[in-house]
């Protein structure tokens, strides 16, 4: 069990923010698989507080995902503050402050990483936030913003003495973006120096190397990011290794009912030509590694409707055939 200020959660699992990815639809069905904690992507502070309404759909949530993290960028404290309370008040149990995005139009606004250049403007900014925000609040940072300039471990030390419930530690440099390796000494570096719980987050691409992850770095939680788009059995399977159990992939049949659950959760958001476009590109890690998936890939053009969807699946799930391989407990 983790535990954030009076937030219990099941498990120390917990569903990475991402752009264009952890929307409603796919976050239900992550939390299903395990997860502890679903966030919803990166919300612009400014937006909510302007009551844009694109902005404010990012706040949507349904019981069975609960609790729910709403993360928010920004780079003003007054500002940041303000769209804090916003997203409680529309039902957030935990809100997460952006200090390690990479992305240029973030960072050109002074926020997300572009903070990891300033620790003195983080301390104001969770100042202000905690006295707004009723709900554990946390922080999710990188290594720092360079090399040169490694202040990782500083803002982490910073935004604990300022309130933050929590770390998150993601330990890539911002100017590395996603290249190279993460270095989870950092993660265990920043562990060692604060009292509140440390969230390791980078590289766990399979699912043994969550607990190695725990090993190396005494974290007290993981989370998991592009591991997971394509593949929410993940969750599942990490769980599945912590009870000393083999960690089963997912049948074909159960592969392919999880592809058109999410295409009618998507519609049911965001109608069905938008959802047949953002399904395109999800097909693509879904059927990543299985036989013959380029052939299939050749058919998400046609992909239009839940019609098209349906018949394309069942097309290609009919050619395969494929041996059902297990994770072990060894990493």
């Amino acid at each position: 069990m983790l535990t954030f200020g009076d937030l219990k959660l099941k498990n120390g699992l917990i569903m990475a923010p991402m752009s264009g990815i952890t929307n409603l639809p796919f976050r239900r069905i992550v939390k299903r698989m395990g997860a502890g904690l679903v966030t919803t992507e990166m919300i612009s502070a400014m937006g909510l507080v302007l009551g844009k309404k694109k902005t404010q759909d990012y706040l949507l949530s349904t019981p069975d995902e609960r609790p729910l993290a709403v993360q928010l960028f920004g780079s003003g404290p007054e500002v940041l503050a303000e769209a804090a309370e916003i997203a409680v008040e529309a039902g957030a149990d935990l809100i997460d402050l952006n200090m390690g995005c990479p992305a240029r139009k973030v960072v050109k606004t002074g926020a997300g990483g572009a903070l990891l250049r300033e620790p003195r403007k983080i301390k104001e900014i969770v100042t202000l936030v905690r006295k707004h925000c009723s709900v554990p609040l946390t922080i999710k940072i990188r290594s720092g913003w360079s090399p040169t300039l490694n202040t990782g471990e500083e803002a982490a030390l910073v935004a604990a003495d300022s309130g933050v419930d929590a770390v998150t530690v993601h330990p890539r440099f911002v100017s590395q973006g996603f290249s190279g390796h993460a270095d989870w000494q950092v993660i265990a570096r920043i562990k060692e120096q604060l009292k509140i719980p440390v969230i390791g987050n980078g590289d766990v691409f399979r699912p043994a190397l969550a607990g190695k992850l725990k090993d190396q770095t005494g974290c007290d939680g993981v989370m998991i990011g592009r591991a997971a788009v394509g593949n929410p059995w993940i969750f599942r399977q990490i769980l599945a290794l912590e009870k000393g159990v083999v960690a089963l992939p997912p049948s074909l049949d159960e592969r392919r009912a999880i592809i058109r659950e999410h295409f009618h959760l998507l519609t049911l958001l965001m109608g069905e030509s938008r959802a047949a476009k953002k399904m395109r590109g999800l097909l693509l890690s879904y059927t990543k590694g299985l036989p013959n998936s380029r052939s299939f890939r050749s058919a998400f053009t046609g992909i239009l409707n839940s019609e098209s969807l349906v018949a394309a699946l069942d097309r290609y799930f009919a050619t395969l055939e494929i041996p059902l391989h297990a994770e072990k407990t060894e990493p």
